[in-house]
């Protein structure tokens, strides 16, 4: 991602479509949404947590305008802490059904599959 310059960053490659800066703060958001459900799944036998609006998310926070520099270093950090907290995901925790929004109960394994497999899907945009 570094050598992407922010000048490329902040290039849309459609008028309805997120610019490269958008898309990892995007990635930002998902993290920290995520973060919640990995931890607060372990402490409760079913979790309820509310969904998101990312379009609303990506606007409110003003990604577009955001430092490039500044949105790698905290996705990197955020990204590393998570892969810590899920090293240490209990076998039994994986289990335990979350429901976001108003989705149907997951198993907290597969929420977690789920983030990986959209964590590689957009840095494929990046």
């Amino acid at each position: 991602m570094r050598a992407i310059t922010p000048r490329t960053a902040s290039k849309k490659p459609g008028p309805d479509k997120w610019c490269r800066r958008e898309v990892l703060g995007h990635l930002i958001d998902s993290a920290l949404n995520n973060h919640q459900r990995f931890v607060r799944a372990q402490l409760m036998d079913s979790l309820d947590i509310p969904g998101y609006a990312q379009n609303d998310w990506v606007r409110c926070q003003g990604y577009a305008e955001e430092d490039w520099a500044a949105l790698i270093d905290l996705w990197a950090a955020l990204n590393r802490h998570l892969a810590h907290v899920l090293d240490r995901v209990p076998a039994a925790a994986l289990s335990t059904p979350v429901r976001i929004g108003t989705d149907a109960p997951t198993p907290l394994e597969e929420v977690i599959v789920d983030y990986l497999r959209h964590l590689e899907h957009h840095l494929g945009q990046i």
